[in-house]
């Protein structure tokens, strides 16, 4: 009954914020998204990685502050891997400090082996978890920051993973100069894991690397555990081609 009425106000809050431009003689709408291609699916969660070279679709609609950031995840076989609605609200929208929140559902898609009348076959599942987020960030300027990312998850059936907690201390650096027509973007982070009763520390790094007017872009992501008790791989890497999407839309009443 809480996890309901938790997941109803949220729902309201969104509603309420939708609404309160309703009078407003002109709104400002955008739709944004990277489409990629890459070697090898990594997860924000490392041992939630597909580990085969996947496609991922990272898509952002919304209004203001709001807005609804759609993920879908595909091995590049066409197998799905995972797929994830998240609900975001800007909290804070300031020059020196922002915040935003959000919660989502999730679907995580595996292969499990399933024995029927004595023969075993691989069959795909359905893992469902709810998660929600909070990302306080300090910006030096439109270019440097600092922040805290902190993901929450609770699996929806007894055989997962009932409680996960994901803290990251992070440093952000956009569109960053590198000659005349190149600009890059660096976040390095370190953070920590818990899934149940085992833990991780680890450090991450995302680089990516853009020509100035020119929507598709370079990404390398590599992940090491510093030292865990959770399964799986100690260093994850991949390289992806992204396309990027971004598009704001007037319109008037």
């Amino acid at each position: 009954m809480k996890k309901i009425i938790a997941i109803s106000c949220f729902l309201l809050l969104f509603h309420f914020a939708f609404a309160q431009n309703k009078d407003s003689t002109q709104t400002l709408s955008f739709f944004k998204g990277q489409i990629t291609a890459t070697n090898n699916g990594i997860s924000l969660v490392p041992n939630f990685s597909l580990n085969n070279p996947a496609a991922l679709f990272d898509l952002s609609v919304g209004k203001g502050r709001l807005s609804f950031d759609p993920m879908f995840r595909f091995g590049l076989n066409a197998k799905p891997w995972v797929f994830v609605f998240w609900f975001r609200y800007k909290l804070i929208a300031n020059k020196k400090f922002s915040m935003s929140i959000g919660a989502h559902p999730s679907y995580l898609f595996r292969n499990e082996p399933v024995t029927i009348n004595g023969t075993t076959k691989e069959m795909m599942t359905t893992q469902r978890y709810f998660a929600w987020e909070a990302t306080p960030t300090y910006h030096f300027n439109k270019k440097i920051g600092v922040g805290i990312y902190y993901l929450g998850s609770h699996g929806l059936t007894k055989d997962l993973i009932q409680y996960t907690h994901f803290v990251a201390l992070r440093a952000i650096l956009s569109n960053i100069p590198l000659g005349k027509h190149l600009n890059f973007l660096f976040i390095p982070q370190v953070y920590y894991l818990k899934q149940d009763q085992v833990t991780g520390t680890y450090v991450n790094a995302t680089l990516g690397l853009a020509k100035n007017n020119f929507p598709v872009s370079l990404s390398v992501i590599a992940n090491q555990a510093v030292q865990s008790e959770i399964v799986g791989k100690d260093f994850l890497w991949s390289v992806g081609l992204v396309y990027n999407i971004n598009k704001e839309y007037y319109r008037k009443r």
